[in-house]
């Protein structure tokens, strides 16, 4: 009876043996292949259309003689569109630079000031009379900029920037008529003094953000400050002359896009990973 039982127990034992050598075994999985991204070259162009909003800090100008320098009573600026372009590099995700050419349309100037009439009756010195001025001027600026990316959310890469350069300013001929302040209607001759033209040193500061159109084009919404140095304004005529103006700031509000050469970034092709198959019970 011992000797049976323990025949059956060696049958099973081989027995189970050889259905456990029957199991397949699947093949290790293999890692992943290595994605590879085609990088842009960084070199990009942009364009920008705004509106500035100027202000002009004040002008003065000799009067009667080179010793007697004035500021003119009232000196405005009118408001007007800003046009410009550039070329820039990528460096790195936080950092970028480029030039850029910016026109700024012609802007009317209209000032006044207070006097004596000349052509205003027989004792022109008795004639109180208040001169009529104006002009316009026209600007391009050539400008070196840095700029600070903030960081990417969604769409959205905020940024902030400055940038030196310089701006030359064209004023028109100034023409200036002096009316009588009791008779408005009673007035001397006008008088054209030349309008000057003048390389100016301009720095900038910016914010705005960038949003993605597309892996090449960036849609850029931003403000800047420009800071233009004071320069020659008219010349002399009649006694008058000649005029400076101190300086002006213009406020813009801006956009623009920007195009990237060299291709968008993109994930070579990656075939799906290898399914382990179940295992095979022979």
């Amino acid at each position: 009876m011992m000797k049976s039982i323990i025949g059956a127990l060696a049958t099973l034992l081989v027995g189970t043996s050889a259905f456990s050598a029957d199991l397949y075994t699947p093949e290790p999985v293999q890692p992943a292949p290595e994605v590879t991204v085609a990088q842009s070259s960084g070199w990009y162009l942009r364009g920008d259309v705004g509106y500035a909003f100027t202000k002009l800090r004040g002008a003065n100008y000799f009067q009667g003689s080179n010793s007697s320098l004035v500021d003119f009573d009232r000196a405005t600026l009118g408001d007007n569109f800003t046009l410009g372009g550039g070329v820039g590099y990528q460096i790195n995700n936080y950092l970028r630079t480029d030039l850029t050419f910016d026109y700024l349309f012609k802007s009317d100037f209209k000032g006044s000031t207070k006097g004596n009439c000349g052509g205003c009756g027989p004792d022109f010195t008795s004639v109180p009379a208040t001169s009529r001025d104006l002009a316009s001027l026209t600007a391009f600026s050539l400008l070196a900029n840095a700029y600070v990316d903030l960081g990417t959310y969604g769409i959205f890469t905020p940024y902030v920037g400055g940038g030196l350069g310089g701006t030359y300013v064209k004023w028109s001929n100034l023409k200036n008529t002096s009316c009588s302040d009791a008779n408005p209607d009673s007035c001397d001759g006008s008088v054209t003094h030349n309008g000057r033209g003048s390389w100016r040193f301009t720095y900038a500061l910016m914010a705005g953000t960038s949003i993605d159109l597309s892996c090449n084009l960036k849609a850029d919404v931003g403000y800047r400050y420009r800071h233009i140095q004071g320069g020659d304004m008219f010349g002399f005529a009649e006694n008058g002359g000649p005029g400076y103006d101190k300086g002006l700031n213009l406020h813009e509000a801006r956009i623009g896009a920007r195009y990237t050469f060299g291709g968008c970034q993109t994930a070579s092709y990656m075939p799906p990973a290898d399914i382990p198959a179940q295992p095979v019970y022979k």
